[in-house]
């Protein structure tokens, strides 16, 4: 039985010889996702180049919220593929599948509940035109939440689009990239393999395998969204604390990326980076989902990851206001 949380990179395999390849292959991973699934084909379509240039298909990981096929024919209006698995496997297995699929050099995994902006496609193309060595490209990115209304942004990363520098060190300090403003070289894929180890944190380490390897290309231009919601699995790790043992995990792994002499600074860096992160995430439940005990475990796995003065105040205030009932 093939494990849902693959132990290493699956294989990815070249394309047959002679298959005519699209420039993109616009890959749509979705599962109970329906209700924003329109919203993400329909991004695409008004941005389609056309059938010879550009695949797009849903690869359903055997949905039981609604008929994901019926919802594509309407929407796709026989311009999108359906693609149904014949047992569900979980979202890693998925992505595997979507990239096995996909017959276009440049794969953009988009998840089924976000979505892009217009130009990003053309954008993306833009980017690795320029700089043709680059195994990735990506731009930024807006957060968004279950009404498509814009939630906050992450700091500027460059002024204009370019090369990141040096973007192994650049990666491993912080999960700065979310998957819809990401696009991969589906050679690159091929080479490195796929999604691995962990349901939390498995975007990370790809970006981060494939910064160690390849020129990695952004455009500041906020043109790809990613959905924050409950029923995610981003989400639902946060709430049962597997977050926190994902992320170390996937710290560690990172570390074999990384040049050595480099290794103690980046590691420290990003454990503290994440530590601060989820002290704060550990308020942000208290407060918005009322959750005391997913706030306590975000918070004991925050100072687990790095002992800091901003970690230890946002844990002693916490700690403050369960002892005193705080009301919300």
């Amino acid at each position: 039985m093939i494990d849902r949380i693959p132990s290493t990179p699956p294989y990815i395999a070249p394309l047959p010889a002679g298959r005519h390849t699209p420039l993109w292959s616009v890959m749509i991973p979705a599962y109970n996702c329906s209700s924003y699934l329109e919203r993400t084909i329909e991004s695409v379509l008004c941005q389609d180049p056309g059938q010879d240039n550009m695949q797009i298909e849903v690869v359903d990981d055997c949905s039981t919220d609604a008929d994901v096929g019926e919802i594509v024919a309407r929407i796709g209006k026989g311009r999108v593929g359906y693609y149904r698995k014949e047992q569900n496997m979980g979202s890693i297995r998925n992505f595997e599948t979507c990239i096995n699929r996909a017959h276009g050099s440049l794969v953009h995994i988009l998840h089924g509940d976000d979505y892009v902006s217009a130009g990003f496609y053309s954008e993306i193309e833009k980017l690795f035109t320029l700089h043709p060595d680059a195994g990735a490209a990506f731009t930024d990115f807006n957060y968004v939440d279950e009404l498509d209304n814009k939630l906050y942004l992450d700091p500027e990363i460059l002024p204009a689009p370019g090369l990141i520098e040096d973007p192994i060190s650049f990666i491993a300090e912080k999960q700065r990239i979310q998957p819809p403003a990401m696009v991969v070289k589906r050679s690159v894929y091929e080479k490195l393999g796929s999604f691995f180890a962990v349901n939390y944190g498995e975007d990370w380490e790809m970006w981060a395998r494939i910064a160690s390897a390849f020129p990695v290309a952004h455009s500041p231009k906020h043109l790809a969204c990613y959905r924050v919601h409950n029923n995610n699995i981003t989400t639902r790790s946060l709430l049962n604390g597997q977050n926190i043992k994902d992320i170390i995990k996937v710290i560690g792994i990172i570390q074999n990326y990384i040049p050595a002499e480099k290794r103690k600074r980046l590691e420290k860096l990003a454990r503290r980076n994440f530590s601060i992160y989820y002290a704060w995430l550990a308020h942000k439940l208290f407060h918005d989902q009322r959750d005391i005990k997913a706030a306590l475990t975000q918070t004991k796995g925050a100072l687990a990851l790095n002992w800091n003065r901003t970690t230890v105040q946002l844990a002693l205030k916490l700690y403050v206001k369960v002892l005193i009932r705080y009301k919300y």
